[in-house]
């Protein structure tokens, strides 16, 4: 049957825009849909002060093109959200991508035709079009979540969450702000605003351990020679289980003196980026007595940058060991403490109770503001895909295969769901790495399958059901075996915004690492892809 397109691609963020690129460049008749009205999926929407990337910016930047590494210059070591969707739209430009992408047009529905060999996707407009296959790119951390408190729509001024900060600016001069939640988003907010509004109040769920980003301007001379290495840093990062520029030390953690530890941790920790979690001994992250030592060290660290004793107590986790939840990057943010403006309430001792017309209620005292931030962070992984009705083979709902827990083929494929192939799905290693390292594999590797499947004349790709299920105990086994899988976080798929505290983990992300995970996708495609049934 005849179909408006052999591939239609769900998202042009980086994935997106990476999966479009290499569909042209196989001749295929492609299109984008993006819901929203550009293009840069996290660099588009997330709009907020001190939004920037905390994986090295030439580390972060597509890798395919030496014609596009030796065009652009990174300005700084972690770049900010304006200048990364100037980066985002350069790559569109230069690719002359933007023909082939659909602003504005949000898919509401999916519905696999067994008979035709087709899916039919519905855009919540209305309109209708048919594909052959469709490759989801929606992102990680793409479906903001909030809390539940009571009042919420009550409060007369500015509210939303971080991901929906106002494109157009925002005046916050002297104003009366209350920041909830302190994860990565939080946490670069409150340090970039904290010396601009007048009052700032920070309301605390759970401590973060949150060590220096240290960043800097590239100048010039640098990004020459960055230019010159960048084959030698792309290696390093296919080294790395992380997929950055840092690799593990390699001494065993207790053949080295407490000085020279201490030492190294200095080091690491005036470092750029994930420095002190990844080119640290690697007992810090695996054994519970490393982490204990390296945990009470940057605690200390904590301590030393916060002058009030008691807010520094409170800054500092005590349900988790350093690195055992998604760290954030900070620039400041303990010192912002200092500033007579800032306070911060803990709200594991004083609750929010409600939202009122002019602030916010907690167990202790009412507060008023002029603007209110929620930070209360995604639904990881799978909230995407829970955003569009899904419907293989059968009518199955895919909300209802994954109820519970998602079920994947390599994080690329769902048995029962043939034709729907996934960049930076769940259960794959993009929940777990740098962001773009992980996606080019992948996006590679399905290309390598659909040339595959042009060359054989098949017109139907599903998954094994065996392959399906060892896949996803893989996954499942990894997890379990990582000491922070007993800690509650996105990590390991809770969400305390929708999920009560009881909730059961989920397994949304492959752990083995980079390195294991593009292994073992190479060695599938060299053996045929054996463990896809097609037709």
């Amino acid at each position: 049957m005849q179909t408006d397109y052999e591939v239609l691609v769900i998202g042009a963020g980086v994935a997106g825009i990476c999966q479009i690129k290499k569909l042209q460049d196989m001749g295929l008749k492609a299109l984008v849909l993006e819901a929203g009205g550009g293009l840069g999926g996290t660099w588009y929407n997330n709009r907020y002060p001190g939004c920037r990337f905390d994986s090295e910016s030439y580390t972060y930047g597509f890798k395919f093109s030496r014609d596009l590494l030796d065009a652009w210059h990174w300005k700084e070591l972690f770049s900010p959200q304006p200048e990364n969707l100037k980066y985002l739209n350069f790559v569109a430009d230069k690719f002359d991508l933007h023909k082939h992408i659909r602003l504005n047009a949000a898919v509401a529905k999916m519905v696999w035709d067994e008979a035709a060999r087709l899916w039919t996707v519905t855009l919540h407009g209305g309109d209708q079009l048919t594909s052959r296959f469709v490759i989801t790119c929606t992102g990680a951390l793409g479906v903001p979540t909030m809390p539940a408190y009571e009042g919420m729509d009550d409060f007369e001024g500015p509210s939303f969450h971080s991901y929906h900060w106002p494109h157009e600016p925002l005046d916050l001069t002297g104003k009366r702000v209350g920041v909830i939640g302190t994860g990565a988003s939080g946490i670069q907010i409150i340090a970039d605003i904290a010396d601009k509004v007048g009052a700032l109040t920070v309301f605390q769920r759970r401590p973060n351990w949150s060590v220096p980003l240290n960043n800097r301007p590239i100048t010039e001379a640098e990004m020459k020679d960055i230019r010159q290495r960048y084959e030698e840093i792309f290696a390093v990062c296919a080294k790395s289980n992380g997929g950055f520029d840092h690799l593990p030390d390699r001494r065993a953690y207790d053949s080295v003196s407490t000085d020279e530890r201490r030492k190294l941790w200095d080091q690491l920790y005036d470092a750029p980026g994930f420095a002190l979690l990844l080119a640290n001994f690697r007992e810090t992250f695996l054994e519970p007595q490393a982490n204990r030592d390296l945990s009470d060290y940057v605690a200390e660290r904590i301590r030393a940058r916060v002058n009030d004793p008691a807010v520094a107590e409170k800054l500092i986790p005590r349900d988790h060991g350093f690195g055992m939840r998604r760290m954030p990057m900070e620039t400041g943010y303990f010192e912002a403490y200092n500033q007579d403006n800032v306070r911060l309430v803990s709200l594991l001792d004083t609750p929010i109770e409600r939202v009122t017309k002019t602030g916010l209620q907690t167990s202790a005292e009412s507060f008023e503001f002029d603007v209110l931030v929620y930070a209360t962070g995604f639904d990881a992984m799978t909230g995407a895909f829970d955003q569009i009705d899904i419907r293989g083979v059968d009518a199955q709902p895919l909300k209802k295969k994954w109820q519970g827990s998602p079920t994947t083929y390599l994080g690329v494929m769902v048995h029962g769901f043939p034709n729907m192939l996934m960049v930076a799905g769940p259960q794959s290693v993009s929940g777990s790495t740098n962001y773009p390292r992980a996606i080019e594999v992948c996006v590679d590797w399905i290309g390598d399958l659909l040339e595959h499947a042009r060359s054989a004349g098949v017109s139907r790709l599903e998954a094994g059901e065996n392959a399906e299920a060892a896949w996803t105990q893989e996954v499942i086994a990894l997890q379990e075996a990582m000491p922070f899988s007993k800690v509650k976080s996105w990590f390991t798929g809770f969400n305390a915004n929708v999920q009560a505290a009881d909730a059961a983990p989920r397994y949304i992300a492959y752990w083995g690492g980079a390195p294991r995970y593009t292994k073992t996708l190479n060695q599938v495609s060299s053996e045929g892809f054996r463990d896809i049934n097609m037709d």
